[in-house]
């Protein structure tokens, strides 16, 4: 493919050189490390490093041009064609380049995008479907599985992606479409079969600013942004800002909840520690739903998952069936269990509305007490800290406050601003900095019958500190917590 095809409506600011427009393209990178000969370098103003410092080295790899909205640095030799917006021109290019051959789910929200994502390719595979899955854990691609670098990777990541999946006969993708990912171009120009929206609360305020601006990026994957609105637009009707989602008259919209005014309702739930069970109604059609999750959100996620099904006109049969197989998601509300007469849980609430339906699944389970162990990450929105320790005392018996994921600040500071939540409330308090003696804490005081929820950090296997980056799970520190106290599953 020549050049004058791959960047055809990218908005380029500059003219091609003479005879530059009908060299070959052999690929597209923004990384320079990755550049091939015959590749077109994209240079990105990025929130750490110039890509224009690296725009030499790409030349010197074999890169037949460098794209990018800044301008060419002093004493640059090489083709450089400037465009209005670098990363919706990349995502145009590779469009271009790959195009776009599969079926595509884009989920977005606050909550449950991780869970909704899993159940949605559960049910598209229980449909006989070869798919892929891309979020914040870990990506998919037919059988195997990739490591995530971005919730949302960049555009040309995720048409290469789909390329693969493509080219060994995938049809569909579902994928987790991040705030950031929205606002700064990296899904642009991507056509969304089914775009599902689960829920908006405070989160990422230290990008957006406000909640309206954080809105404004979650309602970009509805209005179809450089591409055509998606074809179903499936939207929590139980969330406020659900019901503010303005919809393409072209796209057919299915809500869910639990309100009867949802397309999509579940009735007679039934919820344990073994699960939930409940009847999921789309007008006259109903039919039963058994899955190994837990509470209140999950029944939320899989009439989503549902739903996403529907607009694929895919067999009651393989929904009911994908949804009972997906039996549960790493770090999202996941049993540790070594024989111990009390429950130790991990889960990934981060935000305040997550550990509230966090210790409200926890209190749905009818434990004796709850002991909740959390801290909040630096570097990240300080306004919800106070609100995460004011939700903790107020729901749980005890708290035992910690580290997560400090970065760069004190995390004594961090620890001082969530205490300001805290002593609203007089909940016996425990404050340990060291997130592995916190975690021994929280154990060494349950008692049978009661429930530890570990929250914040879900699947992460690390802990980043100003310095250093080590390995943490909080997993296989309450496994080996548990194995210290004489338990051992059998």
């Amino acid at each position: 493919m020549t050049m004058l095809e791959v960047l055809h409506g990218v908005g380029l600011e500059t003219q091609f050189p003479p005879g530059v427009g009908a060299q070959q393209v052999t690929g597209l990178d923004y990384d320079s490390r990755r550049i091939q000969p015959g590749f077109l370098f994209f240079a990105f103003a990025g929130a750490r490093a110039d890509g224009r410092a690296f725009a030499e080295a790409a030349i010197e790899h074999g890169a037949i041009a460098v794209v990018s909205e800044l301008h060419s640095p002093d004493g640059f030799n090489g083709t450089w064609l400037q465009v209005a917006h670098g990363r919706q021109a990349l995502a145009r290019a590779a469009r271009n380049f790959y195009g776009q051959h599969v079926a595509l789910t884009g989920i977005t929200g606050t909550n449950g995008k991780t869970t909704t994502g899993f159940l949605v390719d559960s049910v598209l595979r229980a449909a006989g479907k070869t798919t892929a899955l891309i979020g914040t854990i870990e990506y998919h691609l037919g059988t195997e599985v990739l490591p995530a670098v971005n919730t949302t990777p960049e555009s040309v990541d995720l048409y290469r992606l789909f390329d693969r999946l493509h080219a060994m006969g995938g049809t569909h993708a579902t994928m987790e479409v991040s705030s950031h990912a929205l606002a700064l171009g990296r899904v642009y120009g991507l056509h969304f079969h089914t775009a599902v929206f689960t829920n908006l609360t405070r989160d990422h305020l230290d990008f957006h600013l406000t909640m309206e601006e954080y809105f404004k990026a979650k309602q970009i994957l509805f209005s179809g942004s450089g591409s055509s609105a998606p074809a179903f637009a499936v939207i929590n009707r139980d969330d406020e800002y659900g019901a503010r989602l303005t919809v393409n008259k072209a796209t057919e919209v299915l809500s869910y909840g639990l309100d009867r005014e949802a397309d999509v309702r579940a009735r007679n739930v039934t919820s344990t520690f073994t699960g939930l069970r409940f009847e999921v109604q789309f007008g006259k059609l109903k039919f039963p739903v058994e899955s190994a999750l837990i509470g209140r959100i999950n029944v939320y996620n899989i009439l989503a998952a549902c739903c996403a099904g529907f607009s694929y006109q895919l067999p009651v049969e393989a929904i009911a069936r994908g949804i009972a197989e997906c039996h549960g998601v790493p770090g999202r509300f996941e049993r540790v269990d070594e024989g111990q007469p009390f429950a130790v849980v991990v889960d990934y609430s981060h935000t305040d509305d997550a550990l509230r339906n966090a210790i409200l699944v926890a209190r749905g389970l009818s434990p004796k007490r709850v002991i909740t162990v959390f801290g909040c990450g630096g570097d990240r929105d300080r306004t919800k800290r106070p609100i995460m320790g004011q939700v903790a005392a107020e729901l749980s018996d005890v708290v035992v406050l910690t580290s997560d994921n400090p970065r760069s600040e004190d995390p004594l500071q961090i620890m001082n601003d969530v205490l300001v939540g805290l002593r609203r409330k007089d909940t016996p308090l425990v404050v340990e900095p060291d997130r592995a003696a916190a975690i021994r804490r929280a154990i060494e005081q349950a008692r049978t019958g009661d429930l530890v929820l570990l929250a914040g950090k879900g699947h992460e296997t690390y802990q980043i500190l100003k310095d250093r980056t080590i390995a943490f799970d909080d997993r296989e520190v309450a496994r080996d917590v548990l194995r210290g106290f004489g338990f051992q599953k059998n």
